[in-house]
């Protein structure tokens, strides 16, 4: 277990989310430049002074490429600090260095949190040789010696708990833009098929009158412009969304009040729309939900329901649910009952996420039957999942 865990560090990947050199730090180089001059000039027990101080001074401009090559920073600023600690040891001597040269810890957390994963365990090999090189000298105890290796700890983890939280938005983010676009191509479907389904049979009602009743093609015709018109209407305002940068238009989002002109743009059969007489404020979700899902379920009828004369959408208001029952008298297309499609998985999914159940199949009479349940009022929880166009919405918060 031990050696997957170092193969996947020894694996992983440098972090791509590195800030390019901005100005605060340059700030932070020259506030340093600045606090080890002072130091090295105003302390009276520097060993030394003169090279303690230059050294202090030169390695803070190193830490501006500590985010692009942090091993490089790493073995420069430890490498000299190992360096001091050998002469310090051979000339006998207490430790050279300034205090200000804590900043070095700086270098550990960058390394962590920057590099990849061979040049965090290099790095920190080289680390810790620097580190016990440097202790040697001041002849310190077991106390020192756990309390100077747990900073190094702390900066390491430090650098390794920011990159986990990175990490972790990083994929939240990728979750939720994964969630927009299964949402985006749900509406996309729902917009295109149902519009396409009604040219397409206006098409072949016109195609079956054309020589009998021209002047009723050309009724038919202008049916199907007014079709074409409103699915490229709709779908360039979903476009114009998924665009960077590109104004978005506000519309209304149609809900179960619009039913009725859905039935009435419908080709054929007759469609009858039935809703309640005072149906309480829906949450716009529902509300969006009800209409989609009674466009989609017509659609379907349109489509594969043969020689049907009637199909009907029933909206009932119940006790803290809202059901929707769309039916169709017609006869069963044997491929309608095997291979669902698009249409049904979406109209599964769009439910769900609102914590209701669909039923879709047969009828006993005949026909099919959409039988969709959902709750009147559902939870929303906070995400960047809204659309301002399309209108989707997370899941609900489980209760």
């Amino acid at each position: 277990m031990t050696t997957n865990a170092l193969r996947s560090l020894w694996a992983e990947p440098r972090a791509t989310d590195a800030p390019e050199r901005v100005s605060r730090d340059w700030v932070l180089v020259g506030a340093l430049m600045v606090t080890a001059l002072l130091e090295g000039v105003l302390r009276d027990d520097v060993a030394w002074r003169p090279f303690a101080t230059i050294v202090a001074v030169g390695l803070a401009p190193v830490l501006l490429w500590r985010r692009t090559h942090p091993l490089a920073c790493v073995v420069v600023a430890f490498g000299t600090a190992t360096a001091l600690g050998l002469a310090s040891l051979l000339g006998g001597i207490p430790s050279v260095g300034l205090d200000t040269m804590i900043y070095v810890l700086v270098f550990v957390y960058a390394l962590v949190r920057w590099g990849s994963g061979r040049e965090i365990v290099i790095g920190l090999a080289v680390v810790a040789v620097a580190a016990g090189i440097g202790m040697v000298p001041d002849h310190v105890g077991p106390t020192e010696t756990f309390g100077g290796f747990a900073i190094l700890a702390a900066a390491a983890a430090g650098g390794a708990a920011f990159r986990y939280r990175a990490d972790s938005r990083r994929r939240e983010a990728d979750q939720i833009r994964g969630q927009e676009r299964v949402g985006l191509a749900r509406e996309l479907h729902d917009i295109v098929a149902h519009h396409v389904s009604a040219i397409a049979v206006q098409a072949q009602a016109g195609r079956a009158i054309a020589g009998q009743r021209p002047e009723a093609a050309l009724e038919v015709l202008a049916a199907i412009e007014g079709e074409a018109s409103r699915t490229l209407a709709e779908m360039r305002a979903m476009v114009r969304v998924l665009r960077d940068g590109a104004p978005a238009g506000f519309a209304p989002q149609p809900g179960v009040a619009d039913l009725v002109s859905l039935a009435r743009r419908a080709p054929a059969p007759v469609v009858d729309v039935e809703l309640p007489d005072e149906l309480d404020e829906l949450s716009p979700q529902i509300d969006a939900a009800v209409y989609r899902l009674a466009q989609e379920a017509l659609t379907n009828a349109l489509r594969h329901a043969r020689d049907a004369s009637r199909v009907e959408i029933r909206v009932v208001d119940g006790a803290g649910t809202l059901r929707l029952r769309v039916t169709d008298d017609g006869r069963i297309d044997p491929a309608r009952s095997v291979n669902h499609g698009f249409g049904l998985l979406g109209m599964t999914e769009r439910v769900q996420l609102l914590g209701g159940t669909l039923r879709a199949g047969p009828a006993p009479e005949g026909g099919w039957t959409v039988d969709a349940e959902l709750p009147t009022k559902v939870r929303r929880r906070r995400c960047a999942c809204w659309w301002p166009t399309t209108k989707i919405w997370c899941a609900p918060a489980s209760r």
